[in-house]
């Protein structure tokens, strides 16, 4: 049985044309596993390092989230440091989750992406598959063009893709560029925008 608001395998049509590669990455099971592999190695990295603040050991504090619109991933990795007087907080990136956002990141990413590059009859039938509505969408339009386009972080790394890209259709122009057709370039561009997502969740 599909879980309830993704994609069921069957009507992901494996023929390439408009959209489907859109609609199998959205309920692909194996995307999702490898999305929470990487999380789990990369918090594990951190966990290893220690608190950067102290050097003191991090125990797990992880967050309870339940994201929409994808996997039944019930906890955000993050870490306290067990010491008197630091007990910082080490939330690591994450490839799953965008920010506070109750939506999985993929979600997040894929539809913004499609406003652009999808026909809006195919960019509402995914809408109401996950049930999205449309204020939801033009607040994710909203942060791209605004707080992503306007941050540090992406001001600092837009020089690495020349030509340069339009930013007025982002994060559809970045998707492209990295080939977020194929399940690897989604990846790739998850892992592009995981530093956002870390300890204080920068431009969120």
């Amino acid at each position: 049985m599909p879980r309830e608001g993704t994609f069921s395998s069957n009507e992901c049509v494996k023929k390439q044309c408009e959209g489907n590669w859109c609609q199998y990455h959205l309920a692909d099971q194996k995307l999702w596993d490898l999305l929470e592999k990487i999380d789990t190695d990369t918090a594990e990295a951190v966990r290893e390092k220690g608190c950067p603040h102290c050097e003191g050991k991090l125990h797990r504090a992880d967050y309870e989230r339940k994201p929409r619109g994808g996997p039944k991933w019930e906890r955000r990795d993050s870490f306290c440091c067990c010491r008197e007087g630091c007990r910082q907080r080490q939330t690591p990136p994450s490839v799953r989750f965008l920010g506070r956002r109750v939506y999985a990141g993929f979600v997040v990413v894929l539809l913004s992406a499609m406003v652009h590059g999808l026909k809006p009859e195919r960019v509402r039938s995914i809408q109401e598959k996950l049930g999205i509505d449309r204020r939801t969408l033009e607040r994710w339009r909203e942060w791209w063009l605004s707080a992503f386009a306007q941050g540090s972080f992406w001001k600092a790394s837009r020089a690495r893709f020349m030509p340069v890209l339009c930013e007025r259709t982002l994060p559809w122009s970045l998707g492209v560029r990295l080939g977020i057709e194929r399940a690897g370039g989604l990846v790739k561009l998850l892992g592009f925008l995981a530093p956002l997502t870390g300890s204080s969740d920068p431009a969120m």
